[in-house]
């Protein structure tokens, strides 16, 4: 699925460099006695996510009435009901072998922003349009406001009998307001699982849908997402989940390492950073405890934030994830190259500019004593990625249960949203 490295020198010399072979080991115990746990109580619910699963197939009738017969779908949610459809649909255009058989465009406005949605409504028509909205809660008050405005939209252009076939909606079972809204308009309702936070949420219904849409495979993420649970469950201390648990705390508690950063080189991993960065925050970031996450991307933040990463302060744990690309992508024509001076570019291709920059940045960030992990999948596929999705979940909630936090909660945020209700009622 993908391989874990950490250079030249193995994890453990360089722990032993750095005075946190003790430190680490007896994190890397308590990580891993806490995985076995896991293992043997049958996993987390979004670990289980069955490539077989019934689900799917309701998955697969809703996707099938979205493309073919909507130019367009627009996808209402915010947080962890968008941001792991859009980590994993962003592949689809990088796939050589991705059926290219939906015509569908896929939007995804995850923010509530009034020029956004303006400029949406502007530029679709409303009669070959689709709605999907999810919300785990029901009530959830942007993907509610967006809702309301999506129908007002659509019905300038839709009859009143044929505006249920334009909305679907993913919501938790019993009384909720999103549930009532789908059954008042009688459109598809798929089930949010009780068992699964929004934010844990991309293996499920909320993520797999447009993923079926985009015209990618939901039971190829699932099971690359099975195939890395079973390699947690059978060897847990060798995973890179468990690991990189046990290393961010070591590093936290020994080295004042207060971020983690999260630095692809694949423009398809983008969405996923964003994704991650959620994820951990929202997770971790309780009783005056976490880990801040960073976002970047190679080559292109070499020349925007790699300065502060090579000589700001050493706070940082650093996972780059890479996939091969020597010999992949256009080819520089060597005699145009060393008619410029370019000779170390001469007959070389984009892909193997990358990889050795990777490799440059990674080398050069080690020898300012930083500690960096890669990543290295063997290619973008459903699989792989489903393979990160599960890892870096399960990764998060050990190193929640090492910090002794809970890392399904987000209960700082009610308050904000208790205040914004209050607020528009006072309008």
């Amino acid at each position: 699925m993908f391989e874990m490295n950490f250079g030249a020198e193995s994890l453990e010399i360089q722990l032993q460099r750095d005075g946190l072979s003790e430190a680490y080991a007896e994190n890397l115990r308590r990580a891993t006695a806490y995985a076995t746990e896991l293992a043997e109580t049958g996993l987390l619910p979004f670990a289980k996510q069955s490539s077989e699963g019934p689900e799917l197939t309701d998955v697969a009738t809703a996707a099938t009435h979205i493309r073919a017969g909507f130019k367009h779908l627009i996808v209402l949610g915010t947080g962890g009901s968008s941001l792991g459809a859009q980590a994993a649909i962003a592949i689809s255009r990088y796939l050589p072998d991705h059926v290219a058989g939906t015509n569908t465009h896929i939007h995804t406005p995850d923010s509530l922003c009034p020029f956004e949605m303006d400029r949406l409504f502007a530029a679709l028509e409303p009669a070959k349009t689709h709605v999907l909205a999810i919300s785990k809660s029901g009530t959830t008050a942007e993907t509610l406001a967006q809702l309301l405005a999506c129908r007002a939209w659509l019905e300038t252009k839709v009859s009143g009998d044929a505006l249920g076939a334009h909305f679907t909606f993913i919501t938790e079972p019993g009384e909720r307001p999103l549930r009532t809204y789908g059954e008042k308009l009688g459109s598809p309702i798929l089930d949010h699982p009780t068992d699964v936070g929004g934010r844990f949420s991309v293996l499920t219904t909320v993520g797999m849908l447009p993923v079926a849409v985009s015209g990618l495979s939901a039971a190829k993420f699932r099971k690359g997402a099975e195939d890395v649970s079973s390699d947690f469950c059978e060897n847990p201390g060798a995973s890179a989940a468990v690991v990189g648990a046990a290393l961010t705390h070591t590093l936290h508690q020994h080295k004042s390492v207060t971020q983690v950063l999260l630095m692809p080189y694949a423009e398809a991993l983008r969405a996923f950073t964003r994704w991650h960065g959620q994820l951990w925050a929202e997770s971790l970031g309780k009783d005056g405890l976490g880990t801040t996450p960073i976002r970047a991307i190679g080559p292109v933040d070499q020349h925007s934030q790699l300065q502060l990463f090579l000589d700001g302060p050493n706070d940082k744990f650093c996972t780059f994830v890479t996939v091969p690309s020597l010999g992949e992508g256009p080819r520089i024509d060597p005699a145009e190259a060393k008619s410029y001076g370019l000779d170390y570019m001469a007959g070389r291709t984009i892909g193997d500019t990358v990889t050795c920059q990777s490799r440059a940045t990674q080398e050069t960030l080690r020898g300012k004593g930083r500690m960096v992990r890669e990543l290295v999948i063997d290619r973008l596929s459903e699989e792989n990625l489903g393979g990160l999705f599960v890892s870096f979940m399960l990764e998060t909630v050990v190193t929640a249960h090492l910090m002794g936090v809970n890392a399904f909660d987000q209960p700082a945020v009610e308050e904000g949203k208790i205040l914004t209700r209050q607020y528009l009622a006072d309008l």
